[in-house]
């Protein structure tokens, strides 16, 4: 059996065609699944009537990539999933290539993984989040020797994969991490044919000076080479990003062991990477030998970047803000198993809304979004999956180690990346009897040396471990201003006390929960609770719903209006931070996490700007208006089809733009205009005070930037009937296309006024030929979710039948609607 890595940069994932492209398949249809252990491999494989129901376990037809936990993790009635599971496939294998060798390579898999060529076992990984590649070749060919191969598989190989993401105190990350630890085939698998001698990695070094002129780049190669030949000739092309070839070099090889450097040339005034225009050079290598020829492509970034000491970040010379937020591989339906489709969709909603900077948390992703961030100028902190819990024994440190060997290695050559991460809430015990600082302290700096050995040219980060601040280049403490500790006014002084206590600083998680669709007419009332504590730290407890000191993620409403308020005040105050590298915002997009049952949504950390099926909250508009240059304008509460209060009571209209002025109106009439100040708090002076009407009410406004002009609208009703306690509820079926019926509860007092405060928990439940669609982890596709502001969403599919869906509250009587 040999076992290696591979880092192979396909023509599908966003490069040039190559002899590879031609020798590579995704291996996306014709699996099985079942969610469960076998007994033995045997179980995978042997021979069975088709139908057979005496064949226990039943297998399900799957496509990749494929999450065991895909709506498991996310419903409100059980723990998720944790242990093994199978996978199996049959493939037809044709290598043409003389002495080539046949490869299965994963992109990534949880969080251990066996693999089987009939019943022979081939390989096996730990990690859940790292590429590792298996070569088959052997094992494939024995078994084409077989009755079995002619006669049960009818020229087939069987493939069975066995995953299992069961807990384990001496893995990474802990169990006590907030996010899921997913399990299954939750990125692409991959088949390659690859010739004798082909390309392991490819390390490409760009260098530039701060002045851009002088570059310079150095090569080096690392061969799969099972059959030990001693002898190639390799070739080298590097095509600027215009597509003119700018280097050719060939060189005889004689040695194939180990990095062997292939080329190392200057390069006068090397058109530079930046965030702003992400040009990227096309790096060719092709190596030839008697048995065939090897290629690989790379995408390579000149630029040069520097974390100031006590000062601000410079990218080729010039200061630019890190304009950040976070992303986890998660999303409604299928949790971590992504499509390479849904990626790309995700990343550029992240350009879309000023992004130039991403932390990836909280270990190393799919290459799929390497590339994208090369391609659209977003800069990285990529990090390694030690999260919470302390330190492990001599199994769990080594994991560590190859897992950051791994990252590092794999997506060395992305330009887009700036920092190595090496942990994150290192200072949170739990997994083990003792809780030794000394030891964390030793196994991160040895972390720390590992990644500069590797990789000298980027830095060292982690978040929140203030006891092992000093050891990496870069350090993020937990500031949370507004939402764990203390209030978000409150900002600025606590981030300017932090910068002073280290080197080089950047603040990485801010923000807070909002439960889409949820907003309110005073959404600061909470802060009149919680102290000024000069602390905006997050502490043990403080992500609890139930006791300890006041703070808003406890006592606040969790609006959509408060999350906006706080947004819109740390946007406006990095804007007079000059000293501030930049700060990045949790996260992009909510996210499943085990150790969050009671949030509006079950088992949802509701921090994103955007729900878990891509739907956009208010927040995503407030960073445009601040992170982009596009014109936009959005007025506030799109998603808000109710407001309340007196009659003739002036109520605040926000507009969110980075236009230069905007002009309102209220029911066709014109309010004014007026000119947008980023230091003018709320919404940049974008606000107007108005009665409304009550009944039916239309805003208009039309902003300008230039010469261009853009507008946005949106209608509600104004409620001034004051309500009672929460007396009955009414389900209504609001729409229906193509077989997606929308369902909608409203809450009412005993005098059919509609309760607009309430957020009361409703579940929904459906008999008959119909589904819901549940478990997805959204505001609108939960079947046991908070209220908004007195009504809940629920879709289900009609499948062509009868259904009755239920709608129960407790305390309030149930009804039910018939479909």
């Amino acid at each position: 059996m040999k076992r290696f890595s591979l880092n192979i940069l396909f023509a599908v994932l966003l490069c040039s065609q190559t002899v590879y492209a031609q020798q590579k398949k995704r291996l996306v249809n014709n699996w099985e699944f079942v969610k469960q252990d076998l007994g033995g491999i045997w179980e995978a494989v042997r021979p069975v009537k088709k139908g057979n129901p005496e064949d226990v376990p039943l297998w399900q037809k799957v496509t990749l990539p494929h999450c065991v936990n895909a709506e498991d993790a996310v419903d409100p009635d059980v723990n998720y999933y944790q242990g093994p599971s199978w996978y199996r496939t049959q493939l037809e294998i044709d290598n043409n290539n003389q002495n080539g060798r046949t490869l299965l390579h994963f992109e990534g898999a949880g969080q251990k993984t066996d693999v089987y060529v009939y019943t022979t076992k081939v390989g096996s990984h730990v990690g859940g989040y790292d590429e590792w590649t298996v070569d088959i070749t052997d094992a494939v060919e024995a078994f084409k020797q077989t009755e079995e191969f002619k006669t049960q598989f009818k020229g087939k190989v069987p493939v069975s994969i066995r995953t299992d993401n069961s807990r384990d105190l001496e893995m990474m990350p802990s169990d006590l991490s907030d996010f899921n630890l997913y399990g299954g085939l939750y990125r692409y698998v991959n088949l390659i044919y690859a010739p004798g001698l082909s390309i392991d990695k490819i390390f490409a070094v760009p260098e530039v000076d701060k002045a851009g002129r002088n570059g310079k780049i150095a090569v080096r190669a690392r061969f799969y080479n099972p059959t030990s030949l001693s002898s190639a000739t390799a070739e080298i092309k590097l095509t600027d990003p215009k597509g003119k070839v700018v280097h050719r070099s060939s060189r005889n090889l004689n040695a194939l062991n180990g990095d062997v450097l292939l080329a190392d040339f200057q390069l006068k005034n090397p058109q530079l990477w930046s965030t702003n225009q992400p040009l990227l050079y096309t790096l060719e290598l092709s190596v030839k030998t008697p048995q065939g020829t090897a290629m690989q492509t790379e995408k390579v970034g000149f630029r040069h970047f520097e974390f100031v000491e006590k000062g601000p970040f410079l990218l080729n010379g010039k200061r630019l803000l890190l304009r950040g937020t976070h992303r986890h591989e998660d999303h409604a339906g299928v949790a971590a198993a992504m499509t390479e489709e849904q990626i790309r969709t995700e990343m550029k909603m992240m350009k879309e809304m000023g992004v130039n900077f991403i932390r990836l948390g909280h270990y190393q992703q799919s290459r799929i979004v390497l590339n994208l961030c090369d391609s659209l100028g977003i800069a990285v902190w990529e990090e390694i999956p030690w999260c919470r819990g302390g330190l492990g024994g001599e199994v769990y440190k080594e994991q560590g180690r190859r897992m950051l060997t791994n990252m590092i290695e794999q997506h060395y050559n992305h330009p887009s990346v700036i920092i190595w991460g090496l942990g994150n809430e290192n200072d949170w015990p739990g997994d083990f009897s003792t809780f030794d600082k000394e030891a964390i302290r030793a196994y991160m700096t040895e972390l720390h040396n590992l990644s500069h050995k590797l990789d000298p040219s980027r830095k060292t980060a982690i978040r929140r471990c203030d006891f092992c601040k000093d050891i990496v280049d870069v350090y993020s403490p937990s500031i949370w201003a507004g939402w764990y500790r203390g209030i978000y006014t409150e900002y600025k002084q606590v981030s300017l006390e932090e910068f002073n206590k280290v080197k080089r600083f950047l603040h990485v998680e801010w923000g807070g929960d909002s439960h889409a669709r949820r907003h309110s007419e005073t959404p600061d009332n909470a802060l009149s609770k919680v102290q000024r504590a000069g602390a905006a730290d997050e502490r043990a407890g403080d992500a609890s719903l139930f006791g300890g000191s006041a703070r808003v993620s406890k006592d606040g409403d969790w609006s959509e209006s408060y999350m906006a308020n706080l947004i819109d005040w740390h946007l406006k105050e990095q804007e007079t931070m000059p000293w501030l590298t930049g700060a990045a915002q949790w996260p992009f997009k909510d996210f499943s996490t085990p150790v969050r049952p009671d949030n509006p949504v079950p088992y949802m950390n509701q921090k994103g700007v955007i729900e878990r099926d891509f739907t956009k909250k208010e927040a995503f508009y407030i960073f445009q208006s601040y992170w982009t240059e596009k014109p936009m304008v959005h007025i506030y509460g799109h998603s808000w089809p109710v407001r309340w209060g007196e009659a003739n009571e002036a109520k605040m209209i926000k507009v969110y733009s980075n236009c230069e002025e905007a002009e309102l109106f209220l029911n066709g009439k014109s309010l004014g205009t007026k000119k947008r100040n980023s230091q003018d708090f709320p919404s940049a002076g974008l606000r107007w005070m108005a009665p409304f009407a009550t009944g039916q009410n239309t805003i208009r406004v039309v902003a300008r930037k230039g010469k261009t002009t853009v507008q946005d609208e949106i209608s509600f009703v104004y409620q001034t009937e004051k309500w009672d306690k929460p007396a009955k509820l009414t389900l209504t079926k609001i729409a229906e296309e193509n077989g997606i019926v929308t369902l909608e509860a409203k809450l009412f007092d005993s005098k059919n006024v509609q309760c607009l405060d309430a957020a009361n928990w409703v579940r929904f439940s459906l008999a008959g030929d119909g589904q819901l669609i549940d478990n997805q982890g959204t505001s609108t596709g939960s079947k046991y979710v908070q209220m908004y502001n007195g009504r809940a969403i629920i879709r289900m599919k009609s499948n062509g039948g009868k259904s009755s869906v239920a709608l129960k509250s407790e305390g309030i009587p149930t009804v039910m609607i018939n479909l």
